[in-house]
């Protein structure tokens, strides 16, 4: 990773001044970057880095502030000290981050003596770069300015908030190496949002209390929501309010709490203990003030972090030898019925009809304004739990898995010589796959496994994978099959789902005399099911299917995962 020097400080300069990004403006890519170049090389306490390509062939920055003033160095202070890690544009349709982490950066300029009373601050200037050069002033038909900006999808028209776990992108694989290069202790994505309207500008996601920790948890919601929301409020007069997901239309309805999956980039970097948020301005209110709104959240939080940095590191340090030593992995989250209530500022809204389709549509009245307490299902709660094994293998022909995981910082062991052992096997009993694709994949749902201990031959080069360790939560996250986006679950064993070697019926036939004498218990199953099954009777396949399946010649490996584990 080296710094980029800028040749050009005057001409880059000039591209965006503070006033433009105070205005509906926001800048492209070579804007945004040119800039950043031209005062990392001006003031040494802005430090760029070229973290790697995305898959548009651009590469992906990070700007670090406050950091060593040396790349080895910098990313190590990183890790040691306290670290607040933003990212912007991951919908670059929405870039209020950007413009927000520019101001601050000025600010900065402007009065370094903010500096001495800092955590480390790191930014992602733009990391969905293909998006941020598919500019214009349509695609956010819903939203109020800026006046140009990027595209929700990516080069390859992916989502990227949707690819932590599957790492379809290029994107993903840079962004997995500057988040374990920092390690940071904070994280935030800075997004817009889409939905009903009502009177607030902030709003926010963070993980769900049943996910989190006990110890991160506790500090969220003793000490960070509340200093942030008293600071919001008395400095820049804004309430910082949970994301509005709605239960049903309208707010009458109820709202809920965002189920952050670890598809999802606060849900990913929440599996490495990590305290993570989603920042959602509202699409509707003019862009400059969403950019204020983003930039108070930021230097609020920023603040709170440089005074809490010993409670932050302590909490986080509980949190990650709790997950280490996790005796129960907990899964698949649902909302549950349990209704509380939130005091909600929104608008009146009502049905009129529309004067063109003549059908009643949904209007809001901004200029009539409610505050009342509305229904909030907010807690959630895991229906999947299982006892979390001691270690896993994964066999070495799959690359892919592999590949994610040594990205992912997980340790692992190749094993030195072919051996036997009795292991634990997942088998696929059941899964139901989308009809239609969802962010390039056909996932699998409502995954049924089957757990049993068999003697496993494990090759040369297979993986050993202790699950005591730092990455822990993440190893559980995609390597338990039933887990809502496990490795499985995103495809990457669908080859395993497939039986490879059938029997010609004509032929097999005459074998299931022999078969079934030989296996008196199939022989019972067998005469119970021709009694039973009107339809089982009447079908020759079925029935010899059915002993096929329960004999010696069927392939044992179908629906078996190229995954063990052991107590």
């Amino acid at each position: 990773m080296n710094k980029f020097f800028f040749i050009c400080l005057l001409s880059a300069s000039s591209l965006f001044s503070q006033n433009n990004w105070s205005s509906n403006t926001s800048p492209s890519y070579d804007e945004l970057i040119g800039y950043l170049k031209g005062v990392s090389e001006t003031h040494g306490f802005i430090e760029l880095y070229n973290m790697g390509k995305s898959d548009y062939g651009l590469p992906i920055y990070l700007c670090i502030v406050n950091g060593a003033q040396d790349s080895l160095q910098t990313f190590k202070k990183a890790r040691k000290e306290t670290t607040i890690l933003f990212n912007n544009a991951i919908h670059p349709g929405e870039p209020d981050g950007i413009n927000a982490c520019l101001i601050w950066l000025e600010e900065l300029i402007a009065d370094r003596q903010l500096l001495e009373s800092m955590p480390i601050v790191a930014f992602v200037p733009a990391y969905n770069v293909g998006g941020m050069l598919n500019r214009s002033s349509t695609s956010r038909a819903n939203q109020n300015g800026p006046e140009f900006y990027g595209f929700r999808g990516n080069a390859q028209n992916l989502d990227l908030n949707r690819d932590f776990i599957k790492m379809d992108a290029k994107n993903s694989f840079v962004f997995t190496k500057l988040f374990h290069a920092l390690n940071p202790d904070v994280f935030v994505d800075n997004h817009v949002s889409n939905g009903a309207d009502y009177q607030y500008t902030l709003t926010y996601i963070s993980t769900l209390n049943g996910r989190l920790s006990e110890s991160l948890e506790k500090l969220k919601n003793e000490s960070l929501i509340p200093e942030l929301s008293k600071g919001l409020s008395e400095g820049y007069s804004l309430d910082l309010f949970p994301y509005v997901d709605l239960k049903g239309k309208t707010p009458d309805d109820g709202m809920q709490s965002f189920n952050d999956l670890p598809r999802y980039s606060m849900g990913y970097t929440n599996l490495f203990q990590t305290l993570s948020f989603t920042v959602e301005t509202h699409m509707l209110k003019p862009f400059p003030e969403r950019v204020v709104a983003t930039l108070a959240f930021m230097k609020e939080l920023i603040k709170w972090v440089g005074r809490h940095e010993g409670l932050i590191e302590k909490a986080r340090g509980e949190a990650i030898l709790d997950a280490k030593h996790a005796r129960f992995f907990r899964y698949n989250y649902v909302s549950t019925s349990q209704i509380d209530s939130i005091f909600f500022k929104g608008y009146r809204h009502h049905f009129p009809r529309h004067e063109i389709t003549r059908l009643k549509r949904l209007k809001y009245d901004s200029d009539i304004k409610f505050n009342r307490y509305i229904p909030y299902y907010s807690q959630y709660k895991a229906t999947g739990k299982i006892e979390v094994p001691d270690s896993y293998y994964v066999a070495r022909q799959e690359r892919d898995v592999i590949k994610r995981l040594k990205a992912n910082k997980v340790e692992m062991e190749k094993i030195q010589s072919d051996t036997v052992m009795k292991l634990g096997v997942f088998e696929v009993i059941d899964y139901s796959p989308l009809e239609k694709p969802y962010e390039g994949h056909f996932r699998l749902n409502d995954v049924k496994i089957k757990r049993s201990v068999r003697e496993v031959k494990l090759k040369q080069g297979d993986y050993h994978i202790r699950a005591n360790q730092f990455a822990s939560s993440f190893i559980h996250a995609v390597l338990q099959p039933e887990s809502e986006d496990s490795y499985l679950s995103w495809n990457f064993f669908d080859s395993y789902l497939q039986q490879k070697e059938h029997f010609s019926s004509y032929i097999f036939i005459d074998k299931i005399e022999e078969i079934l004498l030989n296996d008196p218990e199939l022989n019972q199953a067998y005469k119970r099911r021709i009694k039973d099954d009107k339809s089982f009777r009447e079908s020759e396949w079925e029935q010899l299917y059915f002993i096929y399946q329960r004999s010696p010649y069927y392939e044992k490996s179908v629906n078996i995962l190229p995954i063990y584990f052991s107590h």
